[in-house]
């Protein structure tokens, strides 16, 4: 029997930015399969009546310093993006699309992704600072920004979000082994333990 995790997870979510560089070595390690699901947090926060940590202060400031910790343990760079909170629906579509259209590119697109939004902490708000590191990427911005607007892809996140909010996901990253859940970037050792067993 193959072994799988699925990893669901949305990037601008920086736990699901950590979980990222520790799951493909796991998977590595354990001869499983990495399966990528994207989905829109904000949809999974509405359907779940869940919240950003970022919506209380006292949380909020800890989750910082827990972020740092958790990269420094990691060894993995890690800056806090300033322009925190980034509405990633368009960034979301993207990432759904190039999976679909250019599976090929998918990983790079990621890696991209978690990239200028954790590491460079570009503003992903701001178009033209989108558009230019897509560009700088290796990516055609209007090609992508056709992708964002395509019905279809507009469908498919939508459609994969209600799907995770199926399988009983509240937050990102969620990863699964089998049908078990496991939660958050500091779970990724119960799913070494999983594949291992």
């Amino acid at each position: 029997m193959s072994k799988e995790v699925e990893f669901y997870f949305d990037v601008g979510s920086p736990t699901s930015y950590l979980a990222f560089t520790q799951l493909r070595k796991i998977c590595e390690e354990t001869g499983a399969t990495l399966i990528y699901r994207p989905m829109l947090l904000g949809g999974v926060f509405k359907a779940t009546g869940n919240a950003s940590p970022n919506e209380v202060p006292a949380k909020a400031r800890y989750s910082i310093t827990d972020l740092a910790r958790f990269a420094q343990r990691y060894d993995v760079p890690l800056v806090f993006n300033p322009h925190f909170p980034i509405n990633t629906l368009n960034l979301m579509r993207a990432i759904t699309a190039v999976q679909s259209i250019e599976p090929q590119r998918f990983l790079a697109f990621l890696e991209l992704t978690f990239k200028v939004m954790w590491i460079d902490a570009l503003d992903l708000n701001d178009p033209a600072v989108l558009a230019a590191a897509l560009k700088e990427g290796g990516f055609d911005p209007a090609q992508v920004l056709g992708w964002v607007n395509d019905p279809q892809v507009k469908d498919r996140l939508k459609s994969a979000t209600e799907a995770a909010v199926a399988r009983g996901i509240f937050g990102a990253p969620s990863m699964f082994v089998g049908d078990q859940l496991y939660f958050g970037q500091d779970r990724v050792d119960f799913v070494r333990d999983a594949l291992n067993a």
